[in-house]
């Protein structure tokens, strides 16, 4: 499984033999069920996650007790709570398999290691927490500027892998409304 990183990152980064057989040596692979938690709210995020197969979330608890989730990542995407990850504090937020998955994960250390180590790896993971600040950017803007079935139609034309795979509730707590407003929406009967 380490294999399916190495060949994600070989699509961004050269990286030579012995390179790839230090990140080989410090990668921890994992099987996670489906709604097993990789991190709680209150835990300190340790691991930063590659999803080699599966479907994964990021969400809060609110006040009300709700869930409202923020993130979905799949295949070949990163999932983490980067200012956790970073700082080594605690989190505020929860990381839950949707499906069955498969991670790879690494520390914070051996991270740090690798960057120092491999220095087009930091360029790769700089250019990867562009795109997650960007997409969150880009998800506050259209929670902003945009109804409630212009962000269903949005999100389905640009990500309708998640359309199909990400159970109604989750979908609609992401878009920021009820599972019962989207089913409407999908009924045409908005």
């Amino acid at each position: 499984m380490p294999e399916h990183l190495i060949q994600h990152l070989n699509k961004h980064i050269q990286l030579t033999e012995e390179e790839k057989e230090l990140i080989r040596s410090k990668v921890v692979l994992k099987t996670v069920k489906k709604k097993e938690l990789l991190l709680r709210a209150g835990d300190v995020c340790l691991m930063q996650n590659f999803i080699a197969k599966g479907c994964f979330r990021l969400f809060i608890i609110n006040e009300k007790g709700a869930e409202q989730t923020l993130q979905f990542s799949i295949e070949d995407w990163w999932i983490t709570d980067y200012m956790s990850f970073s700082t080594q504090k605690a989190s505020h937020f929860y990381i839950q398999a949707i499906e069955n998955s498969e991670v790879i994960s690494i520390s914070k250390s051996d991270l740090d290691q690798l960057n120092i180590a491999i220095p087009p790896l930091e360029r790769y993971f700089r250019i990867v927490l562009q795109k997650s600040f960007a997409a969150s950017q880009m998800r506050i803007m259209f929670l902003f500027t945009m109804s409630a079935e212009e962000r269903y139609h949005h999100f389905k034309n640009a990500q309708p892998d998640f359309v199909r795979r990400v159970p109604q509730y989750m979908l609609a707590s992401y878009l920021d409304f009820s599972a019962e407003f989207l089913s409407k929406i999908r009924a045409g009967k908005v």
